[in-house]
């Protein structure tokens, strides 16, 4: 084999990497966990700047909507529609007329409650001048009483004046001192003056019943007017509740607006006969609206009434600030209240974070600068650091 050259052999160490000697596998591991030391140093600066920079005061939710306690009119009587002044979207104040029914029957039914009404106070001035005629018939009763005592006692001594008598020619007639004929007209005038004593006491039995009978009446009388006035009279008085009501009959016919507000929701029209207690139209009180904000559970730790909100609408974008007060919270959450609740004792549970609506009441000026309608999106946020944890 030939030898190589010396000097290509140098060349070639010349261009040949020099490499560290290896280190031994004790040495890497604690390079290893100073790295990883590092990193984890690095990701909870960075983990406590975040939380540090996180708005701890205030909790937000743009799950919010305007809402209003809307009037819903419904006539209190039944009958055809002949007017209906106003639309949909029209402004009303409270007491401007929104609907005219037909008042016919209405006016009939007040005309008849009148008359009604004055004939029950004629009725009751009547009994109460029937009263005082009683009362002079009760007296007349009792002078039949005393005439009737006369003509008894009358009969009374005409009586033992012929029995008496009878007697006396009774026994004279024994001894023939006295004739038939007398002796016959004396029983006769006897049995008569019987008679007349008879008469006079059934006269007088009749009497006692008559004045008995006025008394009854005069009594009777009496107790429908004693102690009280025409206005306080029963009858009066129901008369009187029948005219009020056929009154207010009539004037239920005319529907007035309940509350200033916008008309929405009109759902009638001239000619309709509607019936009592039917809805007819919505009255939204725009100027009284509020925001229901729902707030998942677990914002709410810290959440009273009283505290600010600020809100803002999609309507007219962050530029318009409003600023309310939390007034309070629902009773439950809203799918505790829907129609077919939710129902987790299947087995098939999935935890479902629930939100819970809370009351905010808007600042008046500012709702009257830029009114709201119901439903309307809102974006809120409390400002809870004026609530300190425990």
């Amino acid at each position: 084999m030939a030898e190589r050259d010396p000097i290509e052999l140098h060349a070639r160490h010349d261009h040949q990497e020099v490499l560290p000697p290896e280190l031994p596998g004790s040495a890497r591991k604690p390079k290893r966990r100073k790295v990883i030391a590092g990193l984890v140093a690095a990701k909870l600066a960075i983990g406590g700047a975040a939380w540090l920079l996180i708005d701890r005061s205030h909790v937000s939710t743009d799950n919010a909507y305007v809402n209003a306690d809307s009037a819903l009119v419904t006539p209190l009587v039944s009958g055809a529609v002949t007017a209906v002044p106003v639309v949909n979207t029209q402004t009303v104040h409270k007491g401007d007329i929104l609907l005219r029914l037909d008042d016919s029957d209405a006016r009939l039914a007040l005309a008849k409650a009148e008359a009604e009404y004055l004939t029950a106070r004629r009725q009751f001035a009547q009994t109460k001048s029937t009263s005082g005629s009683l009362a002079a018939q009760v007296e007349a009763r009792g002078a039949d009483i005393g005439q009737a005592q006369a003509q008894m006692a009358a009969a009374a001594a005409g009586f033992d004046k012929a029995r008496v008598d009878f007697q006396r020619r009774s026994e004279l007639a024994q001894s023939g001192a006295v004739s038939g004929e007398e002796l016959t007209a004396t029983r006769n005038a006897y049995r008569t003056a019987q008679a007349n004593l008879t008469m006079a006491r059934a006269a007088m039995a009749q009497a006692s019943a008559s004045r008995g009978a006025a008394r009854q009446s005069w009594a009777a009388n009496e107790a429908l007017v004693a102690g009280t006035t025409i206005d306080a009279s029963p009858d009066v008085a129901a008369a009187r509740a029948k005219l009020d009501q056929a009154r207010l009959d009539l004037a239920r016919t005319v529907i007035r607006a309940p509350v200033d507000g916008v008309v929405t929701n009109r759902q009638v029209q001239i000619g309709q006969r509607i019936a009592a207690g039917s809805a007819v139209m919505t009255v939204v009180p725009v100027n009284r609206v509020y925001v229901d904000a729902n707030f998942k559970e677990g914002q709410l730790a810290r959440v009273r009434p009283g505290q600010p909100v600020e809100l803002t609408s999609d309507l007219y974008g962050e530029d318009v600030v409003y600023h309310g007060r939390v007034a309070g919270f629902a009773g439950g959450t809203g799918s505790a209240f829907a129609l077919i609740p939710a129902q987790n004792a299947t087995g098939n549970w999935i935890k479902v974070v629930q939100r819970l609506p809370v009351r905010v009441v808007l600042d008046a000026r500012e709702l009257a600068q830029h009114p709201l309608r119901v439903g309307l999106s809102m974006a809120a946020k409390i400002d809870v650091s004026g609530y300190g944890r425990d």
